[in-house]
């Protein structure tokens, strides 16, 4: 199995709609957007919709993965915890007869939406092309090597991997992190010193290697 794609709370929360809708859990994210057309129009997906683009974890029990569960102080069995309203593939609190048991796995346990995994920690660096003295700023997943990361700037510059990657004038190994290039996550020390992180972010600086490579 190859390594997952990483995405930012940022790129999740942009998929908020009817039509794209994703949401993170459990550290994973998970394109609902098929389940919403396979259920149109079932009431129970409201919650789901009202969370889109967000984090929903605190809806699941950490150790079993399982949507929360409570006891009943009326009837002192266990239910499920569904505060924000009645919830797809979650039985009803009494028994019902309208209620359809033949969907197969519940959407929570179905890794058909999953898509990728939620960054435990995102940086910004600065990369400057050196050859138009053009500069972006863009947010990367602590988790991503440095191939990952030029692909997600080939949007400003399709001919980025006909570039020389350097932090401190020191070639980086495009198979490994920023972290493990020697590129420190300094947001610790920032908040310790009580200064703002976003007035500073390392720069990464690129040379042309006079090809056109595009990826």
């Amino acid at each position: 199995m190859g390594r997952p794609k990483y995405f930012t709370p940022n790129e999740v929360s942009r998929h908020n709609c009817l039509n794209d809708l994703w949401v993170s859990y459990l550290g994973e994210v998970y394109d609902l957007t098929p389940l919403l057309k396979e259920n149109k129009g079932n009431v129970s997906l409201k919650p789901i919709i009202e969370s889109a683009g967000k984090d929903i974890s605190h809806w699941f029990n950490q150790k079993s993965k399982d949507i929360r569960t409570h006891i009943d102080p009326m009837t002192g069995c266990k239910k499920y915890y569904i505060p924000n309203g009645r919830l797809l593939h979650v039985p009803p609190p009494c028994p019902r007869t309208d209620w359809a048991t033949d969907f197969g796995c519940p959407w929570w346990k179905d890794n058909q939406y999953y898509i990728g995994k939620l960054s435990a920690k995102t940086r910004f660096i600065r990369i400057i092309n050196t050859l138009t003295s053009q500069e972006q700023t863009i947010e990367v997943c602590s988790e991503e090597n440095m191939m990952e990361i030029l692909e997600r700037y080939l949007k400003y510059n399709a001919h980025a991997a006909s570039y020389t990657w350097k932090y401190n004038n020191v070639n980086l190994d495009m198979s490994q992190t920023l972290a493990e290039n020697g590129v420190e996550d300094e947001d610790e020390e920032f908040y310790t010193l009580r200064m703002d992180r976003d007035c500073w972010a390392p720069a990464i600086h690129l040379y042309f290697n006079d090809d056109l490579t595009e990826l």
